[in-house]
């Protein structure tokens, strides 16, 4: 395609604010709602978590299915690097699979493929780490048991998977920038929540943390607890 023409038409979907699939919103709303009916937010800690998830998908799937403001950045790069690009079929929106040149369907890809694995995990840990966690805060006890045995903070790797899946899939110039910002906000947030832990456990958490690593597990170690909370 011309790039010319393509810059044109793209053009032309920003000025009218054309979207490439009436049913955005419920596709927007979909991962949103999924992540929301395993994590289920009840602090303001919790909201903040996910608000800044809810942030990176909207951003992501804006793009993916309405206007492609990654592609249309690049677009006269991408034509003059790719001259046999389609830069307004949905295909180019897997720049990763353009960028290392992988040929047919790239729903199909290493990259893509690897993406199921990192989502999937993602929302099961994210599942199993909530069932954990709610019935310790109900109990006023600390959660050790579960993910919890491996890691102290498995909702926010959940999170990070969850997160990263999606950048496998399709990359975007803002999500990119996102990123390592939601990485450094995790990080943050755990280091808030340990201290009110540690306030409100004393030694019991001490002793916890000593055993149990923040966010990367030890593989092979004694779980704390047999039984889930």
């Amino acid at each position: 395609m011309d790039i010319s023409i393509a810059k044109i038409r793209m053009t032309k979907m920003v000025a009218h604010h054309e979207p490439r699939d009436p049913c955005l919103r419920t596709v927007v709303s979909g991962p949103d709602q999924f992540a929301f009916s395993f994590f289920k937010p009840q602090t303001s800690r919790d909201w903040r978590t996910f608000g800044a998830f809810s942030a990176f998908i909207v951003a992501l799937f804006v793009e993916m299915y309405g206007f492609p403001l990654t592609i249309y950045v690049l677009s006269g790069w991408l034509q003059t690097k790719y001259p046999g690009l389609d830069i307004l079929s949905h295909d180019a929106g897997h720049l990763w699979s353009t960028l290392l040149g992988e040929k047919g369907d790239p729903h199909f890809g290493v990259l893509h493929i690897a993406s199921y694995v990192f989502l999937g995990y993602g929302f099961y840990l994210l599942s199993k780490a909530w069932h954990v966690l709610y019935h310790a805060q109900r109990r006023h006890s600390l959660a050790t048991a579960g993910p919890y045995a491996r890691i102290r903070h498995p909702q926010y790797v959940a999170f990070v998977l969850i997160l990263l899946g999606f950048l496998l899939q399709w990359p975007t110039l803002l999500t990119l920038l996102m990123f390592p910002i939601l990485l450094l906000m995790y990080g943050r947030l755990a280091v808030k929540e340990e201290e009110e832990m540690r306030a409100q456990f004393g030694d019991e958490f001490d002793r916890y943390a000593r055993k149990t690593p923040r966010f990367f597990p030890r593989w092979g170690q004694s779980e704390l607890g047999r039984h889930e909370n």
